[in-house]
């Protein structure tokens, strides 16, 4: 299946416009898992679209997904907010995950913040920590999976679009003076930012060890199961992107100890070595989102405030 045609994404727009009046966000945010409720702070006259009424958009099926469009003010910019996001582990195309991208573009959107919840593969990160993306890895990119396949609507971008700079410089280098200015996030609140390469998985199960290990290899410092889609049609259209991951749990990647020599040591009356070990669980991505969502709220805003 490829991209819906460029009438449907005008549809789209003229429905949203209807709703919205003559608003024209400078903004866009996408909030990730368990960071929906940065688009419950929008000031001003903040109105909600349902995307189940929006023409084109499916169904966001995730826990901690509200599934709406969001219009309103954030630090003196116009602003949407994704309150939710669509994830080809639903059973959607890399098309569908990102057809809000190009809706967003035609209504005005010229800077497009993307969150995400993500699993820390650098040893250096900790729950807790938030990664500026800097690059990604697209296994399913490579393979064959790509939100661009298909004919190109020459409305929205180029046939061949480079993504060497698809994470935009310049507001990845405000991101960088606003953490490194923020005493208070720093210090009082041990808010850590790091920047690396993302990795995205189609899910929806989490990476096995193996995959973790052949991950690190190629280069990955996080993974997760979406944003890349959403991030490269976004470059596509000439928006400016800054993407940031929330590290919600440390990858589990260290081998297991071989089998054989297990059970011939406990043949041999040695005891067992023992590894206790925490595997990665939905449950566990929102807690720990939900314990970083003030911060997560407070960076964001600070961002906005300088694009």
């Amino acid at each position: 299946m490829t991209h819906a045609p460029y009438e449907t994404y005008a549809q789209a727009v003229d429905f949203v416009r209807g709703q919205v009046g003559g608003r024209r966000p400078e903004v866009g945010i996408v909030c990730g898992s368990g960071l929906s409720s940065l688009a419950d702070t929008l000031e001003g006259d903040v109105v909600a679209v349902k995307y189940d009424d929006i023409p084109g958009f499916v169904r966001s099926t995730v826990e901690g997904h509200k599934g709406q469009l969001v219009f309103g003010t954030l630090s003196g910019k116009q602003v949407v907010c994704m309150q939710g996001r669509f994830h080809c582990y639903e059973g959607y195309t890399a098309h569908q995950a990102a057809f809000p991208i190009r809706v967003l573009h035609l209504l005005g959107v010229k800077a497009l913040l993307v969150t995400n919840a993500a699993g820390g593969i650098n040893p250096d990160y900790n729950v807790g920590d938030v990664a500026l993306i800097a690059d990604h890895l697209s296994l399913p990119g490579i393979a064959g999976s790509c939100a661009l396949i298909g004919p190109n609507l020459d409305e929205f971008g180029l046939r061949f679009p480079s993504i060497s700079d698809l994470y935009t410089p310049r507001l990845r280098h405000i991101a960088a003076r606003v953490y490194l200015t923020h005493a208070s996030l720093r210090a009082e609140r041990k808010f850590r930012l790091h920047e690396g390469v993302y990795a995205w998985c189609y899910g929806p199960c989490f990476e096995s060890r193996a995959e973790l290990r052949a991950l690190r290899t190629m280069g990955a410092d996080l993974v997760g199961m979406s944003t890349v889609p959403e991030t490269v049609v976004a470059k596509h259209c000439g928006m400016e992107v800054l993407a940031m991951s929330l590290v919600t749990n440390r990858c589990v990647s260290r081998r297991e100890q071989d089998t054989i020599e297990a059970v011939a040591a406990e043949m041999a009356g040695k005891a067992p070595e023992i590894v206790a070990e925490d595997f990665p669980h939905h449950e566990e991505v929102l807690q720990a989102a939900a314990a970083r969502t003030s911060d997560v709220q407070e960076f964001v805003r600070c961002i906005v405030r300088e694009i």
